[in-house]
């Protein structure tokens, strides 16, 4: 609808008078598609819904400045700034209403996400990337509040990195010099959020093109700005931000939401502040309203006075557009009238086609499924039970694929004892069904394209007489070394990263050698880290964020859960983001940095790969392998593995450390062992001693959690073996629970057991401190050497005589 638009300086009248029209009509349009979906909401056709109404015009005026090759990280608001940059139709907001599955009929999510919540596509049909300087950008959109501002940070700095950097040069499908601007979009409310304070530090103290819109129309739901903001006023509280003639930071700028003229001036500036200077830029636009309330949740009636629904009335910027339009003498009332009578006209149209397309595929699936179920009621004995399916099943005139699944799955259990055609083809129909129909709610999660990493094979270490045993540390150093020579596009960032090459040396001289923009140091902001990759990763580059423990990672793991670790399936696969986050843990005392996170970290985290190297050889193996491919992950050192020795590989470069693959590191007999980190040190300790009392353990370093053991290389073991035991440092039932489940439920384990299948894990607390806390808290050498007896004991306790 909107194509670039030059500003009204240089235009002519006429041109001037279009522009502004289709700006009005743009508005009308999305004003009245809040109207009408709330209607679809109320009569059933949508179980949500959450509108811009209120937002049109700054909206409207960010997208006069946005260019090829912005992003936008925005809010669930700004539909109006789609539809402005032509990325958004009334029929593909509708799809996004009735969760249509069809990746093109609803582009943003294929269904999965409410309406409000937009992406462009970033990928080509085989996962490689698209020119992103040719098209306008949005990334994709997530509801938790605040949730997109790290993300924004990260998009901007790719610019400074763009700009700055020489290795990245030539990138040109990413870049053109960095001119890119990432535009942030939220609520007044929101504000409120530390997510968002943190990113407005952040991205004051990089000095990084981003422009933040806060729509401000004094509401969160229904509490009141005096109950959110000290003062009651964004802007005036930021103001210790704002950039002076002795220091860097934000030009901050204050604007009506109903003054059209105003908003265009105040988003040229911040354009082009943000475009040619990288000044990041505040922009509070006040005095704007919700004429809808929040959502279809409720209505705004039950908590806004008289007087300020009436003020929202005379304010609401649609009406004060049409006023402006009027007094300037730019268009008629009646070309107004008449411009919202076609917008009606053109929002039920788009509605009734949106409705059609979604509903006549499943109606189509409808009709195939009572044609299988009455030739089953035709010649079933139990017809009395299956017509009453039928008949609710067909009078669904806008059904379900509920609707459907439960008449012909309910009807199988009626014909478990009769045995003719008519049934079998309903039952292979029900499971190709559920295969195919499964697919549009839940691909995507990882990577499906060739590219996977776990199509990545593995180069094992070469050793030769001249390999040196080193510290840990010197493996993970070289290999950043080698890293950063030949992916020119990677960068590495994180509290102590920089200068002094991290905490444990790891990095030790790269930031001289490679520079500060590759090997960087950051404040203490962990949220902020995480954002910073997720942002550049979606934008080309390579970066490898680090979260100096593993428990500082709870300060992001909001981000991690519901940004990254969604975004391939939350787009249907039209946008990645491969940022790989570099910690450290396990077998440290103390309450802090301890490592009891592992099993929060399974659970939150499916859509990110959960790597636990045993030592810095294999974590220098698995940079390299996630390096190869396109897929987020979290590498897990071994906090205590950085002074350990080991021989330095020949081959070191070209290592890959295989993802989603188990090794057996000793053959035995009699028990599998199966463990992973700092803790494999202790059962192979174990496993020493056991020898002396006869017990022959198989130990198997479980390398990846997610994924786990694809191969079912565990399985073998335990038909071999007979018995196995899980051991971690993680509290009961955390990645040991989650160990067991995979064993026992993917790789059926129990038809080769001949003893219970048993865990042992830290005490359910964190550790105390000292060597002794350690100790007590955690599975020590003699707890796993006496479990182990235990279970030999009771399978044979003539040769393993009870030991206490």
């Amino acid at each position: 609808m909107q194509p670039e638009i030059v500003s009204s300086s240089n235009i002519s009248f006429e041109e001037y008078r279009n522009q502004i029209l289709k700006d009005y009509k743009i508005a009308t349009i999305s004003r009245e598609c809040s109207l009408l979906g709330r209607r679809e909401v109320l009569t059933g056709k949508s179980k949500f819904g959450i509108f811009g109404g209120g937002k049109e015009l700054p909206q409207l005026a960010m997208a006069r400045v946005f260019r090829n090759g912005d992003f936008r990280s925005g809010y669930y608001r700004d539909q109006t700034f789609m539809m402005a940059i032509d990325q958004y139709t009334i029929e593909q907001f509708f799809a996004g209403l009735y969760a249509h599955t069809d990746i093109n009929k609803e582009p943003f999510a294929a269904g999965r996400q409410m309406g409000g919540h937009f992406a462009t596509h970033s990928l080509n049909e085989d996962g490689s990337w698209k020119n992103l300087t040719q098209q306008k950008n949005s990334s994709s959109d997530i509801s938790p509040t605040a949730g997109q501002m790290p993300r924004l940070l990260g998009l901007a700095q790719a610019s400074k990195v763009f700009r700055n950097e020489k290795s990245v040069s030539d990138f040109s499908d990413f870049s053109v010099n960095g001119n890119e601007v990432a535009w942030g979009t939220i609520g007044n409310a929101s504000t409120s959020e530390g997510l968002f304070w943190e990113t407005v530090n952040a991205g004051g103290v990089l000095q990084v093109p981003m422009v933040i819109s806060i729509w401000d129309d004094e509401y969160g739901i229904s509490v009141h700005a005096k109950h959110q903001t000290t003062k009651e006023n964004i802007s005036l509280i930021l103001e210790g931000f704002r950039r002076d003639e002795n220091h860097e930071g934000y030009e901050i700028i204050k604007v009506n939401g109903w003054d059209y003229a105003a908003l265009m001036d105040a988003y040229e500036t911040a354009e082009e502040l943000a475009r040619e200077k990288h000044i990041p830029v505040i922009i509070h636009v006040k005095e704007l309203t919700q004429p809808q309330g929040h959502s279809t949740s409720g209505s705004h009636e039950r908590y806004k006075s008289e007087e300020r629904l009436n003020w929202e009335r005379e304010h609401d910027c649609n009406k004060k557009f049409k006023e402006w339009i009027i007094d300037h003498n730019i268009a008629t009332t009646e070309e107004l009238l008449n411009i919202e009578k076609e917008a009606k006209k053109a929002v039920r149209k788009g509605k009734n086609t949106a409705w059609n397309a979604y509903l006549s595929e499943i109606k189509n699936e409808q009709t195939e499924a009572i044609t299988l179920l009455k030739a089953v009621e035709g010649i079933s004995k139990n017809k009395n039970f299956i017509s009453p399916l039928i008949s609710v099943l067909e009078s669904k005139e806008e059904p379900i694929r509920k609707d459907i699944l439960e008449a012909t799955r309910k009807t199988l259990r009626y014909i478990t004892k009769e045995n003719f055609i008519e049934k079998t083809n309903l039952q292979n129909w029900i499971n190709s069904y559920i295969k195919t129909t499964q697919g549009k709610y839940s691909d995507h999660l990882y990577n499906d394209y060739d590219s996977k990493v776990i199509n990545i094979n593995e180069v094992k270490p070469e050793y030769d007489e001249n390999s040196e045993l080193v510290d840990g540390r010197i493996i993970i150093r070289d290999n950043f070394d080698n890293i950063f020579d030949r992916v020119p596009e990677t960068l590495i960032f994180g509290e102590d990263s920089g200068k002094i090459g991290d905490v444990n040396q790891g990095l030790e001289g790269l930031q001289e050698k490679f520079g500060e923009i590759r090997i960087s140091d950051t404040g203490i902001r962990e949220a902020t880290i995480i954002g910073q990759g997720i942002g550049m990763a979606m934008r080309g580059l390579r970066p490898i964020a680090e979260i100096q423990y593993l428990d500082y990672i709870l300060y992001c793991i909001q981000g991690l859960s519901d940004d990254l670790a969604t975004l391939r399936y939350r787009t249907f696969a039209k946008q990645k983001a491969p940022l790989i986050v570099r910690t450290r843990g396990h077998r440290l005392e103390g309450i802090w940095h301890s490592g009891s996170q592992m099993g929060g970290l399974i659970h939150l985290l499916r859509g990110i790969h959960l790597l636990v190297p045993r030592n810095m050889t294999k974590a220098a193996g698995f940079y390299n392998t996630l390096l190869d491919s396109d897929e987020p992950a979290i590498v897990v050192e071994c906090l205590n593995g950085y002074r350990l020795k080991e021989k330095m590989p020949a081959n070191l470069p070209e290592t890959r450390t295989p993802i989603g693959i188990v090794e057996t590191i000793k053959e035995g007999t009699d028990i599998t062992l199966v463990s992973y980190g700092s803790t494999l040190r202790l059962v192979e300790q174990a496993s020493k001693e056991l020898l002396a009392v006869g017990i022959n353990a198989e130990i198997i370093d479980v390398q990846s959690l997610l994924p786990f053991d694809l191969n079912h290389d565990i399985v073998k073991s335990v038909a071999k073996t007979n018995r196995i035991l899980v051991i971690d440092e993680d509290v009961p039932g955390g990645a040991t629970g989650y160990i067991l489940h995979k064993l026992i439920d993917e790789q059926n384990i129990y038809q080769y057991l001949d003893s219970k299948p048993q865990t042992l894990s830290a005490q359910p607390h964190r550790p105390a401190f000292g060597t002794d806390g350690d100790y007590f808290s955690k599975p020590s050498v003699e707890d796993i050497f006496e479990k182990i007896y235990d279970i030999m004991h009771e399978a044979n306790p003539e040769n393993y005589p009870k030991l206490r």
